[in-house]
C-alpha cells in the first residue's frame, strides 16, 4: 500500500525545512568514504562531529557550532583509533564527552575540550575492548550516566559502565547475523535491535533475555532499522520482497501484524529514522536520497500520517539530529538536521510557521535536559527512571560540563556485583591483579590505603590458595591419566 497524501488537521502538517545560507555551512570536510550504514554525524548544542577521511587510522572532526565556513585540512581532529572510525555518539549527560567504535574492534570514550580542540586528540578517556571484530554502533544509555552499549559485527551486544572502564552485560547469544541498529527505549528499561536475519527484537539487558520477536518484519534482503518511540511501541523502516522501502509500526505486545505498513519508493538507500517524542514526528532519510520525509505518529487510524517531504539538489552521505534543547525556540524551530555532502555539512531547519513572538507552548512542552536520572550502578540494580525533563521557555543554555572521571574498580569489594552481571565470566589471577593495582592509586587519593592493603594481602592468600588447589587437580588428573586412581 502506498502512502495517500490525506489532508488532515496537524500543528505540523504545514513544517518546511529551509537549507542555512553558505556561510553558515561546515566547507571542505572530507567526509569518510567506509560502506557502513551510520549516519557519519553527531550533534549536540555545542559541538558538531563528523567522521572523516583519515590516512593509517581513523578520525572525527569535533567543531564548536559556531566555527562555519570552510574548514582548514590541517584542523585537528580526534585520531586515536587504528582503524576507519564507524559510528559516533555524544553522551546525553555531558556535551563534552563522546563516544566512538572503530574497525579496529575498540569503543573509545573521548572528552573534548570545552572550547573545542586546539591540537590533535590521540589519548582516550578510556579504550573499552571486548568486540572480536569491528564496532559499528556505539548509543548511550537515556537517563543513566556512563552507561554505553556497543554492537558489533562479531553479533555481539555489550553494555559498559564507562566510569568504571568494566564491561556490565555481554549478550552473545541473541543474534545470528549483523546487527543493523539499537534502539534503547524511553528509561532505558529495554531496547529493540534490527538484524541481518530480518527480524526485530525487544531486549532486556539486564536479564540478557528475549522480550519479543518478530521474524520478516520486512521481507527484503535490505538494511533495516527499528527504534522505540516514547509510548513504547516500534518504529521500523525496510524493504519489501520487492526491494519497495517500507514503514511499519509495531504494538510490542502483538507482534504479529504490524498496526501500520506503508510503501514509500522503489530507491536502493538504507532509511535512517529520526525521532522527537515531544511532538511524536518521525523524519525519515535515505542515504543517497536528496530529500527528508517527515511523518506524524498518532494514536488514530491508520497511525503513520504523512506530513511533507523536504527535497534538495544534493544527495545526502548522512545525518545527524540536534537534541531538542540546541533548538531555537523563538523561531519556532521544531527540528534542525545536519546533512552531510561528499565535501561539506549542510544545516537544514525545520521550523511551524507561527506569527506570533511568544513562546510556543504546545510546540515546546518539557524536554529530556542533560542531567542523568540515575547513576550506573542504580540501574545495575534494577531501578528505571524517565528521563530529568527541562522547560525550553527561558531557551536553554549549555552550563559547564564536569569531567568524565574513570576509577576502575577493586574486583574484590565487587565481586557479587560482578558475578550476575557477568554470569560464567571467570576472572584470573592476573587480570584481578591487575585492576587491584589500578585500585590502589584511586584508594590513597581517597585515604583507604590500609583498607587496600588488606583486601591485596587477602588477594594474595586466595591466589595462593588457587594455586595449590590447581596443583592438587593436576596431581589427580596425571593419576588418572597414569591409570593409577
Amino acid at each position: 500500500m502506498s502512502f495517500r497524501k490525506v489532508v488532515r488537521q496537524s500543528k505540523f502538517r504545514h513544517v518546511f525545512g529551509q537549507p542555512v545560507k553558505n556561510d553558515q555551512c561546515y566547507e571542505d570536510i572530507r567526509v569518510s568514504r567506509v560502506t557502513w550504514d551510520s549516519t557519519f554525524c553527531a550533534v549536540n548544542p555545542k559541538f558538531l562531529a563528523v567522521i572523516v577521511e583519515a590516512s593509517g587510522g581513523g578520525a572525527f572532526l569535533v567543531l564548536p557550532l559556531s566555527k562555519t565556513g570552510r574548514i582548514d585540512k590541517a584542523y585537528p581532529t580526534v585520531c586515536g583509533h587504528t582503524g576507519p572510525v564507524l559510528d559516533i555518539d555524544w553522551c546525553p549527560h555531558n556535551d563534552e564527552v563522546i563516544a566512538s567504535g572503530s574497525e579496529d574492534c575498540t569503543v573509545m570514550v573521548w572528552q573534548i575540550p570545552e572550547n573545542g580542540l586546539a591540537a590533535p586528540l590521540t589519548e582516550p578517556v578510556v579504550v573499552l575492548e571486548g568486540h572480536t571484530k569491528r564496532v559499528g554502533i556505539v548509543t548511550w544509555h537515556p537517563t543513566a550516566r556512563n552507561v554505553l552499549l556497543s554492537a558489533g559485527c562479531d553479533n555481539v551486544v555489550l553494555i559498559w559502565n564507562v566510569g568504571t572502564a568494566e564491561e556490565l552485560y555481554r549478550l552473545d547469544t541473541l543474534h545470528p547475523d549483523l546487527i543493523y541498529n539499537v534502539s534503547w527505549n524511553r528509561n532505558g528499561s529495554l531496547f529493540c535491535s534490527a538484524c541481518k536475519d530480518k527480524s526485530v527484537r525487544i531486549i532486556d539487558p539486564r536479564r540478557g533475555t528475549l522480550v519479543a520477536e518478530r521474524e520478516k518484519a520486512h521481507e527484503g534482503a535490505r538494511p533495516m532499522r527499528a527504534i522505540f518511540l516514547a509510548d513504547g511501541k516500534v518504529f521500523t523502516t525496510g524493504f519489501s520482497r520487492m526491494s519497495e522501502r517500507q514503514l511499519a509500526l509495531w504494538d510490542p505486545e502483538n507482534l504479529e501484524e504490524p498496526m501500520a505498513l506503508q510503501e514509500l519508493d522503489s530507491s536502493n538507500g538504507a532509511l535512517l529514522p529520526f525521532y522527537d517524542p515531544d511532538t511524536s514526528v518521525v523524519y525519515v532519510c535515505g542515504k543517497g536520497d536528496s530529500s527528508i520525509r517527515y511523518f506524524e505518529i498518532t494514536d488514530e487510524s491508520p497511525y503513520i500520517h504523512f506530513l511533507n517531504t523536504f527535497t534538495s539538489k544534493e544527495p545526502q552521505r548522512g545525518m545527524g539530529s540536534m537534541p531538542k534543547r540546541g533548538l531555537e525556540v523563538s523561531k519556532c524551530e521544531i527540528a534542525r538536521f545536519y546533512k552531510l555532502h561528499e565535501r561539506k555539512c549542510e544545516p537544514i531547519v525545520m521550523t511551524v510557521p507561527r506569527k506570533s513572538d511568544l513562546f510556543q507552548d504546545d510546540l515546546y512542552p518539557d524536554t529530556a535536559g542533560p542531567e542523568a536520572a540515575l547513576e550506573a550502578e542504580e540501574w545495575v540494580s534494577g531501578r528505571d527512571a524517565d528521563p530529568i525533563l527541562i522547560s525550553l521557555r527561558e531557551a536553554y543554555v549549555p552550563s559547564k560540563q564536569r569531567d568524565l572521571k574513570v576509577s576502575r574498580r577493586n574486583v574484590l569489594s565487587d565481586s557479587r556485583l560482578a558475578s550476575s552481571a557477568r554470569p560464567g565470566a571467570a576472572t584470573s589471577a592476573a587480570a584481578t591483579a591487575d585492576v587491584t593495582s589500578t585500585s590502589l592509586a584511586g584508594a590513597g587519593e581517597a585515604g583507604k590505603l590500609e583498607e587496600v592493603m588488606q583486601e591485596l594481602r587477602a588477594l594474595r592468600a586466595m591466589v595462593k590458595e588457587q594455586g595449590e588447589r590447581i596443583c592438587r587437580l593436576e596431581e589427580q588428573l596425571g593419576r588418572m591419566e597414569n591409570g593409577d586412581a
